[in-house]
C-alpha cells in the first residue's frame, strides 16, 4: 500500500509582514464600532485575513522585477503592450481594453452593449456585475443548474447553464433583446463551483448562430481550468494552458478582475474579438477609466500583470492554490463543519443555515457568523448570503437567496499551512457554541452595494 506523501508550496518565502493577535476585548469592541461589518474593520486590527482573494495575492520576485520596469507614459507604455501580448497569448482574445479593475470592464461593457428592457442570462448574480446591468437598464436573470442552490449536492460542475433555461428566456425575450450571456467560471457565489468544457461548448454553440455573445467573468477561469483538467473525462492530461486557452474559444470576449487569478494588486480587462465592439469600448474607456493605453493602471503595475498572466497557468501553482482551498474544506468537513460542496477553488464556504440553524435568515446568520469568527479568533471572512442579495426592485423587501453562506477566501500564496490549521480550529470551536448565536438587525443601509458599508447591531442588545 502507497503512502500519501505530504505536499508543500510550490515557492520560497523572501519578504514577511508582521501581523498581530489582539485580545477577545479588544475585538468585540472593534468589531461593535465595525458596525458588525467586517468590511468596515481596520487590518491591521486582523490576525488572518480571508476576506478576500481580490487584490491580496503575494506577488512572485519575478512580477517585482517588472514593478521596476514601469513604463509611466501617459500614452503607448511598453508594458501595456507587453499585458496585450500576454493575453493574447494565454486566452486568446484579440482586443484588449485595460481598466483599473474588473468593475470597470463590467461598467464599460454594459455601457456598450444593454440596451433599456435588455435580457441578461447568466450562472448565478454576482453583486457589482448585475449592477451595472441595471444600471445600464438590463434585467438579470438565473439560468444556473438547481444543483447550484443546493450546498450539499456533490454536483461536480455546479456552475454549469441549465440550457432548457437559456431557450426559455431566449424564446420569451426573443435574441435581439440579449445582448449577451454573462457566463463565470468557479461561480463565487455559489461557493466557487466550476463549469465543465462541454457545457461552455453547448451554450456557445447555442447562441453563436442566433447572435447572442457569450461574453465570460473570466476572473477566476484559471481555476476553472484546473477543475476541468482533475474532474473531466478526457482533459487529465492536458495542461491548465491549454484548457484554459480552449475555454476561451468559447466565448466572444471577457471582463476580468486581474486581482484574483493574476496575482496582482490592481488591475483588469475587458477583451473582445469584436471589432465594432472594441471600437466602441476603446473610447468609452478613454471617459471612464484613462487613456486606452493604461485604463486607470500605472505602467509598473500594467507589467506585474502581464507576468502575472503568465505566471497563473502554471500546473505546480494552480494545483498548490487550488490545493490549500481543499486542505481547510477537509479538516472542516472531518468535523462536521456544514460547508458549500464540493470545495470550490478560491474559498471555504460555511453554510450558514445550517451553522446557525437557529437564527432565521431575516437576522442574518452569515452577517454574523463572520462577525463571530472575528471576535472568537481574528479571523476576517465576508458574508454571502441575504445582505450581499440586496432588495427586490418591486417588492422592497430583502431579497432570501437559497444560499447565505459565509466565505472563507484564501489569498494567493500568502498563508502556510498553519494558517489554515489556526483558521479550522477557530470555525471549529465556533461550531461547538453555536446554539449561543445571536442574530443582527441593519440599523445603516446604503442604496448600492449595501454590503460593503451596512451596519448592525445585535438583537436584544
Amino acid at each position: 500500500m502507497l503512502k500519501r506523501r505530504s505536499w508543500a508550496e510550490p515557492f520560497k518565502i523572501k519578504v514577511v509582514e508582521p501581523i498581530k493577535m489582539t485580545t477577545r476585548e479588544f475585538r468585540e469592541q472593534a468589531i461593535k464600532e465595525a458596525g458588525f461589518n467586517t468590511f468596515l474593520l481596520k487590518s491591521e486590527d486582523v490576525y488572518i485575513d480571508l476576506l478576500t482573494d481580490s487584490g491580496t495575492s503575494a506577488m512572485s520576485d519575478w512580477q517585482w522585477a517588472g514593478m521596476m520596469l514601469g513604463d509611466e507614459a501617459y500614452a503607448g507604455s511598453k508594458n501595456f503592450y507587453h499585458m496585450e501580448e500576454a493575453i493574447r497569448d494565454v486566452y486568446g482574445y484579440q482586443h484588449v481594453v485595460p481598466t483599473h479593475q474588473g468593475r470597470g470592464a463590467e461598467h464599460i461593457m454594459s455601457k456598450c452593449l444593454i440596451k433599456p428592457g435588455d435580457i441578461i442570462p447568466g450562472n448565478m448574480y454576482f453583486t457589482t456585475t448585475r449592477l451595472h446591468q441595471e444600471l445600464a437598464g438590463g434585467k438579470f436573470v438565473d439560468v444556473i443548474i438547481d444543483e447550484a442552490h443546493d450546498p450539499l449536492s456533490e454536483h461536480p460542475f455546479k456552475g454549469n447553464i441549465d440550457l432548457d433555461k437559456l431557450k426559455h428566456w431566449i424564446d420569451q425575450a426573443g435574441a435581439a433583446h440579449i445582448p449577451y450571456i454573462s457566463f463565470a467560471g468557479c461561480v463565487n457565489m455559489a461557493g466557487g463551483q466550476p463549469v465543465s468544457m462541454a457545457n461552455f461548448r453547448a451554450v456557445y454553440e447555442l447562441c453563436r448562430p442566433l447572435g447572442i455573445k457569450v461574453m465570460f467573468d473570466a476572473t477566476r477561469n484559471v481555476e476553472n481550468a484546473y477543475f476541468i483538467q482533475q474532474r473531466e473525462p478526457g482533459y487529465r492530461d492536458k495542461s491548465v494552458a491549454e484548457i484554459l486557452r480552449e475555454m476561451s474559444s468559447y466565448s466572444d470576449g471577457c471582463t476580468m478582475s486581474s486581482k484574483k487569478d493574476h496575482l496582482v494588486n490592481i488591475g483588469g480587462f475587458l477583451a473582445m474579438n469584436d471589432d465594432d465592439f472594441y471600437q466602441q469600448a476603446v473610447n468609452m474607456v478613454v471617459v471612464y477609466e484613462g487613456l486606452h493605453t493604461y485604463g486607470g493602471m500605472a505602467g509598473r503595475d500594467m507589467e506585474a500583470l502581464a507576468r502575472g498572466i503568465r505566471e497563473a497557468v502554471h500546473d505546480d501553482h494552480i494545483r498548490a492554490r487550488v490545493g490549500q482551498v481543499e486542505y481547510l474544506g477537509q479538516k472542516l468537513l472531518e468535523e462536521g463543519v456544514p460547508i458549500v460542496v464540493p470545495i470550490g477553488g478560491h474559498a471555504v464556504f460555511l453554510d450558514a443555515k445550517r451553522f446557525y440553524a437557529h437564527l432565521p435568515q431575516n437576522q442574518f446568520p452569515a452577517q454574523a457568523l463572520a462577525a463571530d469568527l472575528y471576535v472568537e479568533s481574528g479571523v476576517r471572512a465576508m458574508e454571502r448570503g441575504v445582505v450581499s442579495a440586496g432588495r427586490n426592485k418591486e417588492t422592497g423587501d430583502h431579497e432570501y437567496p437559497k444560499l447565505e453562506l459565509v466565505r472563507l477566501t484564501i489569498p494567493r500564496r500568502v498563508y502556510t499551512q498553519a494558517h489554515m490549521d489556526i483558521t479550522a480550529e477557530s470555525v471549529i470551536d465556533l461550531y461547538e457554541k453555536r446554539t449561543q448565536a445571536v442574530g443582527l438587525k441593519m440599523i445603516f443601509e446604503p442604496p448600492y452595494l449595501r454590503f460593503f458599508q451596512a451596519r448592525f447591531e445585535r438583537l436584544g442588545g
